[in-house]
């Protein structure tokens, strides 16, 4: 026994010695011998845990703990138990432990910080951390203070309100690289990217001394600073710029599997419908293992949503609609999947069963209805149903009153003929205004507006009201007023007559301008003709002063090619050549005198020298069949073969047969 527990004591000396110099491999070994001379030894277990789960082996020491729970109790490896299942991606059953525990050590809190974080319950996480920087002084607070600015710049990004500004000190590039996604949160984009050059320089500045690291490891250390610059670009616009960024950090193939599906995503939201094929590639990056873990839920939401757009646009239907049905039961509320689910009908040109689901979901969820309700007023106008898109539009309460939807809604009437819809509409919009913002420039632009409309389609009668507003606002307004009277001239001419002397007199209203001078400056269109003086009043000049007025020298015309002034002209040389008495038509064009040209290769001139027969030397020969000794009349007393007629019984010709033209079976010639 002496000799045993010389052993042991042995053993815990190396369990000491390779704890302190972070063998813990060398320590588990020593570990397990002890714990193979006494099994229950609660400190014993205690070590074996700790060494398991600085090996990584979370599912080892959870398991020891599981089977020696009764030993080990709930409070002496509590944390030991909630960092495993946290590691092991069970943050339910991690928090659920964390609160079971009697005493909440600083180490726990830290933990719990960190659960809450997975849980994106970003003000109970900013609390746990504030708290814990508050009341520690160690070695760890530059790290607590990098996780309390991850904590603000998701709730910048994600959360409901801006959060204040906790005047954290930017002395790393990580606190640095997350006060860039705080402004970029609040929309401040050129400070953003400022401040990620800062966090880069930083970076490379804290790695100049370490000799181990490379210029490759230097890199996809920055390559999480790298993507989000490109994330700026892409939101200022600079697509080109962005891109090529992005394909930096993919080549260099980082670790980190949430940011190579980030980036991947991003790359695929630029392709849109172009580049397909790159697309498909990059698709993949955003499925690998461990994202779901890596990235917050509306990350993970977003890649979803361009994964049934990009199924979309490759015709894969079936994968569109699994994957927008996956979205919509994860956000009953969300319109986004539904609006995927209907551009899908809308390329299979089922518009009918489109606007039935978009119905469908804006009676469900009225409180995201609107842009639903502006999807189908659109697809109504694509099929042309004006009216129903307008009673679509009028009934978002939103903004059914703002001057864009008015002006829309006026327009469509107006296309539609439907003038006192049009002046409805107005009249609903200047009765909001008038009871939240009345004078306001908004609702004295819809007065004008209504009143000008009202005018241009002849309702004088319904205009006098909006004009006599509007004057009232205005007394000074002489045009207001001008229309105001046109329209009482047709209802009231006493009432138009009393406003007319509000009307400056001609003398105020003159213009001093030399019309002379206007008539006959550069660009006028018009120039006053001056009256003719009588000839009485002509005053003789004297006559040295006498102008002489310059006559036109007449142009000789053009006369033709060898033309003969002797020759007598052609008296019907003014008519058309078709008129004429000596006109015979157009000619199609003579024929060549050569061989082999013509009917069957008889020439009109040289056919009597080529004939055989003519020569005294050429013996007799049987006449053709059909051809009589006589010779066909003609100069040179040749027939072509084909004028030449074939012989009969009775000597007599034949009538030939007119024959019938075949009629098509198009009903066209």
């Amino acid at each position: 026994m002496a000799s045993g527990g010389g052993h042991v004591a042995a053993l815990w000396t190396e369990v000491n010695r390779c704890g302190q110099n972070g063998d813990f491999a060398r320590a588990l070994k020593a570990v397990n011998k002890i714990l193979h001379v006494a099994k229950d030894d609660i400190t014993a277990l205690h070590c074996k845990v700790v060494c398991l789960v600085q090996n990584s082996s979370f599912k080892e020491a959870l398991n020891v703990m599981n089977n020696y729970s009764k030993l080990l109790g709930n409070d002496l490896v509590v944390f030991e138990k909630a960092y495993c299942e946290y590691r092991l991606n069970r943050v339910e059953s991690a928090l659920k432990t964390i609160e079971a525990a009697s005493e909440q050590t600083d180490k726990l809190k830290e933990l719990y910080g960190q659960v809450l974080y997975r849980f994106e319950r970003y003000d109970e996480c900013k609390a746990v951390y504030t708290d814990l920087i508050r009341n520690s002084q160690d070695e760890y607070e530059e790290e607590r203070k990098t996780n309390l600015s991850a904590v603000v710049a998701a709730m910048s990004q994600w959360g409901e309100s801006s959060p204040e500004d906790l005047g954290l000190s930017e002395t790393t590039y990580e606190l640095c690289y997350n006060a860039a996604c705080s402004l970029i949160g609040q929309g401040q984009l050129t400070e953003a990217l400022n401040k990620l050059k800062q966090a880069e320089e930083l970076c490379r500045v804290s790695f100049a001394d370490d000799t181990d690291m490379t210029e490759e490891d230097i890199e996809s250390e920055l390559a999480v600073i790298h993507s989000q610059m490109a994330y700026i670009m892409q939101l200022q616009g600079r697509t080109e710029e962005a891109l090529q960024r992005y394909n930096q950090v993919i080549k260099l193939k980082p670790s980190d599997v949430g940011l190579l599906a980030v980036t991947a995503n991003n790359i695929i939201t630029i392709n849109k419908d172009q580049n397909v094929f790159d697309s498909k590639k990059k698709v993949k990056l955003t499925s690998t293992d461990g994202v779901e873990h890596k990235l917050a839920r509306r990350q993970l939401q977003a890649i979803d949503f361009n994964k049934a757009l990009l199924a979309m646009y490759t015709n894969q239907a079936e994968q569109c609609r699994k994957l927008a049905s996956g979205l919509q039961t994860q956000n009953p509320g969300q319109p986004r999947p539904v609006l995927v689910q209907v551009a899908q009908l809308c390329r299979e040109k089922q518009h009918g069963k489109a606007i039935e689901q978009l119905q469908q979901f804006a009676e469900q969820h009225p409180e995201s209805a609107s842009g639903i309700k502006m999807t189908m007023a659109q697809l109504y106008l694509t099929q042309g149903h004006v009216t129903k898109a307008c009673d679509i539009l009028r009934s978002i309460e939103d903004f059914k009153h703002k001057q864009g939807m008015v002006s829309a809604l006026v327009s469509m009437y107006s296309h539609e003929e439907d003038i006192d819809s049009a002046i409805e509409v107005f009249s609903q919009a200047i009765q909001y205004y008038q009871s939240q913002q009345s004078g306001s420039p908004t609702h004295l632009a819809l007065v004008r507006e209504a009143a000008n409309f009202k005018l241009k389609h002849g309702r004088k009668r319904e205009a006098i009201s909006d004009l006599e507003q509007l004057w009232k606002q205005n007394p000074k307004d002489i045009r207001m007023l001008a229309q105001l009277i046109s329209a009482y001239s047709v209802v009231d001419a006493d009432k138009a007559k009393s406003l007319s002397k509000h009307l400056p007199s001609p003398d105020s209203m003159a213009l001093k301008v030399d019309v002379e001078e206007l008539e006959n400056s550069h660009g006028a269109t018009y120039i006053r003709k001056k009256a003719a003086k009588p000839a009485g009043d002509a005053v003789p000049k004297e006559q040295g002063n006498v102008e002489i007025k310059k006559k036109r020298k007449k142009k000789k015309g053009k006369l033709p090619k060898n033309f003969d002034p002797k020759a007598t002209p052609d008296p019907e040389r003014w008519l058309p050549m078709r008129e004429r008495t000596y006109y015979r038509g157009k000619k199609k064009g003579k024929k060549k005198e050569q061989v082999g040209k013509g009917t069957q290769g008889a020439t009109a001139g040289g056919s009597a020298d080529l004939d055989a027969s003519k020569t005294a030397s050429s013996p007799p020969t049987s006449p053709r069949p059909g051809s009589a000794s006589s010779s066909a009349p003609g100069a040179s007393g040749v027939v072509p073969p084909r004028q030449q007629k074939p012989a009969t019984a009775s000597g007599a010709t034949r009538k030939k047969v007119p024959q019938k033209k075949k009629k098509s079976g198009k009903g066209g010639w």
